[in-house]
């Protein structure tokens, strides 16, 4: 899927990808991160939702409940950033694998709290698609975008230091409207091809490790 991402997106330095999808030659335009998506400035005001997020880089935006087996939030949640099903966030923490940190969208859950230490948006579907969106971030395509901006001294205790007016001035590059869905649905049927294969071979070990276990018996 990675080699896939890196020929179906591009860098503002590429200006097209790799791989262009029949049918479409329009050049790819430049975009502001924040003509494309607004930052969500919502808080949880009244503590009306109590699921709480993080960020996973492998998972997504998933219960912190769940993947801590405990919660390590703030017990006043009126802070925290309200999140609705749909939204993204990005999490400035890097590890070696993530270099620029990573970018998420909240799809496990109606609505959710984040704590403010992530940027979180809400992209304008007139203008980007969603699922082009989620796997555009899956790319390292936008790492430039984001290195372009954090200069030196980035890294401190684990976080890029990164505003978020600049974060929001990113520079991407992305096509038209209906070249992105067709770039989505190909990513989502390759992902969901993938998964069933992997279905296939779980069940095939599980089988062969039984009829091993029964010769022996």
């Amino acid at each position: 899927m990675s080699a896939i991402c890196e020929k179906l997106f591009c860098t503002p330095k590429d200006k097209q990808p790799k791989v262009r999808l029949h049918g479409f030659s329009d050049a790819w335009h430049f975009v502001r991160l924040s003509d494309i998506c607004h930052r969500i400035r919502c808080k949880n005001t009244g503590e009306q939702c109590k699921q709480v997020l993080t960020i996973a880089a492998q998972y997504g935006l998933v219960s912190q409940e769940d993947f801590f087996n405990k919660n390590v939030a703030s017990e006043n949640l009126s802070g925290y950033y309200l999140l609705q099903k749909g939204d993204f966030a990005y999490n400035k923490s890097y590890s070696g694998d993530y270099a620029w940190g990573t970018v998420k969208r909240l799809d496990n859950y109606k609505q959710g709290v984040l704590s403010p230490l992530y940027i979180c948006f809400r992209l304008d579907s007139a203008r980007v698609d969603s699922d082009f969106l989620v796997y555009y971030f899956e790319s390292k395509k936008w790492y430039k975008a984001v290195a372009d901006i954090a200069g030196e001294g980035a890294r401190n205790h684990g976080l890029l230091n990164i505003s978020v007016i600049d974060y929001f001035n990113t520079i991407h590059c992305i096509p038209s409207i209906e070249e992105q869905k067709q770039i989505a649905w190909i990513m989502k049927t390759l992902s969901s091809k993938i998964t069933q294969e992997q279905r296939m071979l779980n069940c095939c070990i599980a089988q062969r490790k039984y009829l091993l276990r029964q010769m022996f018996i």
